[in-house]
């Protein structure tokens, strides 16, 4: 698992630790892994490291110390470093000593450094550390446009990202890999943040974090939470999950829920909806009930709302009234917007709400929410967020979207439940903040009714026991793999039914751990 954790906790831990360390001891530890992992970079890219170009981009602080150090390093293994000073009356002073004593070359006049920048092997960006708010400074905005021949290597974080949230709020210069030091930041799990960072790649420097408030999970993790059964099981003891979905207008989405359940580790599939016949003649192992949620049966689960129509506020009101978790997407959402967070009210059972960014504006708007209020101010554990703003206007899914982490905490907080917010990277927040972030998307499951498969599958997780922030991670995690897989390499479109047919196989690569981890830092998206 991949642990994140936001700034404010990094300072103190750091804090904490050159207490007990000799002065520069932990800067040292950092640049030294940095080192070690550009040097591998060029030895993959040129063979050696002797004779290769470096340019060290340095602003001020740490974070500019942190380059140069690692520039230093580089430079007596033979490397030709230069540094570009973006704020030289206020570079790190042992960190420029170092390299000049290595015999490394100093400009400061950008002109000189973007021509550099152009030609070398490798870049350092250390121009803004992870304190940094806001895009890149005018004097920076020129290197996020130039043209490079060279890796990018981003020293802790990609300049012009938050670290904290992943917001990008001006130019920002894109990595191909980013060296983080101690922890994960979650604006590089998170886009559009994860999108600039590249693969990222963890150094240890010996702090001593306390529980991260946004995490990752990876195989190991959603292998240990999938339900097997046991000699005993039979179809009800592995769960039984309720599907109300699809309609005459969208009957493909009761198809499309029914197939994700059916592979979601429920022992049965209980269907209810005007699309019966379609489902039992696609799917006859479907247990088909008539009526709404009321009077199907006994379920461990509902899921209500994909292709629902007309219909979806009655079966919503139905199983809301059951005491068994209820995932909520698509009209269901609609129909939730519409009552507000007054309907969950008094519910004992875990609800699970599964918008895209578009569902996530109307339900802010109907919790009472504006956008203002909603962007850039984090309700989780310490905030992981800006400055709250009152604009009394109704969100906007575009700014929903650039502030994913702080979306997804207000919703779960507004409507008391675990959200997974689908998008470009998978974002499911539960109540108490805590966060978990998808790694395993792809931007093809950007395709009709692939929502509605994972709302099936999601649902089956339920039923078959999971946790409400469990089942809706690991469901978007398998969702992810099984669009990959159908995908291939380089990738070509899919369809819902594919990601649905897949899922058997990466559930097996799963458990096997025999299924290549995704790179950390991609975007992680999950189809509305």
């Amino acid at each position: 698992m991949r642990h994140a954790h936001r700034v404010e906790v990094v300072r103190a831990a750091e804090a904490e630790l050159m207490a007990r360390l000799p002065e520069g001891a932990l800067m040292q530890r950092a640049a030294a892994g940095l080192a070690v992992t550009c040097a591998r970079l060029l030895t993959r890219r040129r063979g050696r490291v002797y004779g290769s170009r470096v340019v060290v981009l340095a602003g001020s602080g740490d974070n500019g110390g942190d380059a140069l150090y690692a520039g230093a390093e580089l430079a007596r293994r033979g490397a030709r470093v230069t540094a570009v000073l973006l704020a030289p009356g206020r570079a790190h002073g042992g960190g420029l000593a170092a390299l000049r004593a290595a015999r490394g070359r100093v400009v400061v006049e950008q002109e000189v450094g973007l021509a550099d920048f152009s030609r070398a092997d490798l870049v350092l960006d250390g121009i803004v550390g992870i304190g940094g708010r806001g895009g890149l400074r005018p004097e920076a905005e020129p290197y996020a446009r130039a043209a490079r021949t060279g890796v990018v290597v981003a020293v802790d974080v990609p300049s012009g990202v938050d670290a904290d949230t992943g917001e990008v709020a001006g130019a920002a210069l894109r990595a191909d890999v980013t060296v983080c030091f101690g922890t994960y930041k979650p604006g590089l799990l998170i886009d559009p943040g994860a999108s600039y960072a590249g693969a990222v790649q963890l150094v240890g420097i010996g702090l001593e974090l306390p529980p991260a408030g946004v995490v990752a999970l990876q195989h190991a993790d959603v292998a240990d939470l999938l339900p097997v059964p046991g000699a005993e099981s039979d179809k009800y003891r592995r769960g039984v999950v309720g599907v109300a979905a699809g309609s005459a207008r969208y009957p493909g989405a009761a198809l499309l829920a029914v197939a994700g359940a059916l592979r979601g580790g429920a022992g049965a599939v209980r269907y209810v909806g005007t699309a019966a016949e379609e489902v039992v003649r696609r799917f006859p192992e479907t247990l088909v009930t008539e009526g709404g949620p009321a009077g199907a049966g006994r379920v461990q689960a509902w899921v209500v709302g994909p292709g629902g129509g007309e219909g979806a506020g009655r079966a919503l009101a139905e199983a809301l009234a059951a005491d068994v978790p209820v995932l909520v997407d698509a009209d269901g959402l609609t129909e939730l917007a519409r009552l507000g967070p007054g309907a969950l009210a008094g519910r004992t059972a875990p609800t699970l709400l599964t918008p895209h960014t578009g569902e996530a504006a109307r339900l802010l708007a109907g919790a009472g929410a504006g956008a203002g209020a909603g962007v850039g101010a984090g309700t989780g554990p310490g905030g992981d967020g800006g400055t709250r703003s009152e604009q009394p206007r109704p969100p906007a899914a575009e700014e929903l979207a650039a502030a994913r982490l702080a979306t997804a905490r207000r919703l779960a907080a507004a409507y008391r439940a675990t959200v997974l917010l689908k998008g470009s990277t998978t974002v499911v927040a539960d109540p108490s903040g805590s966060v978990r972030v998808n790694p395993t998307g792809t931007a093809w499951l950007a395709t009709a009714g692939s929502g509605d498969v994972l709302a099936g599958l999601a649902g089956s997780l339920l039923a078959a026991g999971l946790s409400a922030p469990d089942a809706a991670a690991v469901a978007a995690y398998l969702h992810g793999l099984a669009a990959r897989h159908t995908a291939g390499v380089p990738g070509a479109p899919v369809t819902a039914s594919e990601v649905a047919a897949a899922l058997p196989a990466v559930w097996n690569d799963v458990r096997a751990g025999a299924a290549p981890e995704p790179r950390s830092g991609r975007p992680g998206g999950t189809g509305a």
